[in-house]
């Protein structure tokens, strides 16, 4: 097995998809957390299939699709947060509406574009063996904002992810911190697409966090150890993925769920232990 990971690392292909596994499980490891403690779910998932129909434009004008989509994604998040703020609209429809209409126009512009219809597979259920050195740098690029931008602005993050309401009384910016967060989330959602897939890619956002949750509830650990165990799972679905010829974002997702049976399992055995331990060392009354 060791030989053959070796081997393996001679071929640019791999070493684009282990760099790719890497930068995606930090993205996701710290941005996962953010979107698990805010309960931001649901709208990630609004976010994720939105930018298909950047992915869309993408194909018809002739441009990168991770590119056009991540551009597509992070006005759409905008757009929700906006929206949800200042219209009087519900922000469960506004997402509805975002999700359905990105779809469609993802639909249309592919249908329309020129030449032979592209491929989609790979963004729909991961490809990571197809990663471009153009899509390493733009994930290096965002990894290096997101790193810096929770360093800088952690306590700030803090506060808003468990109480804005606080926040504000300490005359955080919370308004303009919510909008680059949405915006990170959303170019996170969609540079994690290669990996995971726009079917399976919200499940890296909060598998590995909540794997990360059974054992800690600091915000700063769940972060490090949710970038762990994506990274974990990534690098099992990308060696799966390539042995068996399957998509990795199936291959990525069967590996953390499976992560998480194990998980859940040991924490169960550890809180059962503790109960036992706790009543045998509760003193015994006598009359």
């Amino acid at each position: 097995m060791a030989e053959s990971f070796f081997e393996l690392l001679q071929y640019r292909f791999f070493t684009n998809a282990l760099l790719a596994s890497v930068l995606t499980s930090i993205n996701c490891g710290i941005i996962g957390t953010y979107i698990v403690s805010r309960r931001l779910v649901f709208i990630s998932g609004g976010i994720t299939h939105a930018s298909f129909g950047g992915i869309g434009v993408g194909y018809f004008f002739g441009i990168n699709p991770v590119l056009s989509a991540t551009v597509f994604a992070v006005l759409s998040a905008l757009g929700i947060e906006f929206l949800s703020k200042k219209a009087d609209v519900r922000e469960d429809s506004l997402i509805g509406i975002f999700w359905s209409f990105g779809m469609a126009l993802g639909i249309i512009f592919i249908f329309l574009a020129p030449g032979y219809a592209p491929n989609l597979m790979g963004y729909l259920f991961g490809s990571l063996l197809t990663v471009s050195p153009a899509d390493i740098w733009m994930m290096l690029a965002l990894t290096v904002v997101v790193s810096l931008f929770f360093l800088l602005f952690y306590k700030v993050i803090l506060f808003i992810s468990f109480d804005q309401e606080y926040a504000r009384t300490h005359r955080a910016p919370v308004q303009l911190v919510n909008y680059l967060l949405i915006s990170l989330v959303a170019a996170t959602i969609v540079l994690s697409i290669k990996v995971a897939g726009i079917i399976l890619v919200i499940s890296l956002l909060t598998i590995p966090q909540t794997i990360a949750n059974l054992f800690t509830t600091k915000f700063g650990k769940i972060m490090l150890i949710s970038v762990i165990i994506a990274f974990m799972g990534t690098f099992a679905g990308l060696m799966i993925s390539y042995n068996y010829n399957i998509p990795s974002g199936a291959s990525v997702i069967m590996s953390l769920i499976f992560a998480f049976i194990i998980a859940k399992l040991l924490s169960i055995i550890v809180n059962s232990l503790k109960v036992k331990t706790s009543y045998r060392n509760e003193p015994v009354e006598t009359d």
